[in-house]
């Protein structure tokens, strides 16, 4: 059995991965094997926190560019959110792993509301934590709910998960030359402006020095390897 190299983590998974090879929903073989990853990190002893998307269900921006009311949007994509974040909780406790759904709008009668000393208590019992709903707020994305929970909850690092091993001097499925980068500077991703998170999110894990590893979610065994300490992705962090 491998050492874990942290202590917690936060995962920030996208909607869209919960589609497998569809074009919308979840689908099932693929949130399986999700369940089955979490569950490997978990018997390692490591503290699992998600923060989950809801873009295979409803992307609030979309909409609102099409002229729906941005901040009515955003709403609708925090109840998708909750969608998947119930999902995954069932898929896991379907393994045996014991999970908390907890949402940043009050929606008590499917999940708990967000309280940062129950998170932690949970995370300190073995739970694992989903945090849905983003930050409860419009304008700020999952990727922003995801710095900010892992800031909160004392993560030791933030895996971003992604379809490539990292990140990229340009599209890899596009430029046969680009480059993977091992490691960047937050301010490097923002010079640059590297699709890695959106500008709030990179700026809140500089400004609290939370690490953050963009990796491939789609490979097996993948999340383990980062766990433990492995070069699967690219590795941001101060110089």
């Amino acid at each position: 059995m491998s050492k874990p190299a942290y202590k917690r983590i936060l995962l920030k998974l996208s909607g869209e991965a919960l589609m497998g090879d569809g074009e919308y929903g979840i689908a099932p073989a693929v949130i399986r094997r999700l369940a089955d990853e979490i569950r490997e990190v978990r018997g390692l002893g490591v503290e699992v926190a998600l923060v989950i998307g809801g873009g295979n269900i409803f992307r609030g921006a979309g909409l609102a560019a099409e002229g729906m009311d941005r901040v009515t949007g955003d709403h609708m994509g925090m109840l998708a959110t909750v969608i998947n974040a119930l999902a995954l909780q069932d898929a896991l406790e379907r393994k045996g792993v014991f999970t908390r759904v907890m949402s940043a709008i009050k929606i008590n009668q499917v999940c708990e509301d967000y309280i940062r000393r129950r998170a932690i208590r949970h995370l300190e019992k073995g739970r694992v934590v989903v945090f849905a709903a983003g930050t409860g707020n419009p304008f700020f994305t999952t990727d922003s709910a995801a710095s900010l929970r892992a800031i909160e909850v004392g993560a030791d690092l933030m895996l971003k998960a992604t379809k490539v091993d990292g990140v990229y001097t340009s599209d890899p499925m596009k430029d046969a030359d680009a480059r993977r980068y091992d490691k960047l500077t937050y301010d490097d991703v923002l010079d640059q402006r590297l699709n890695v998170m959106d500008a709030t999110a990179i700026v809140l894990c500089r400004d609290h020095n939370m690490r953050i590893m963009v990796f491939d979610m789609t490979q097996p065994g993948a999340l383990v390897q980062a766990c433990c300490g492995e070069n699967v992705g690219t590795i941001v962090e101060r110089d």
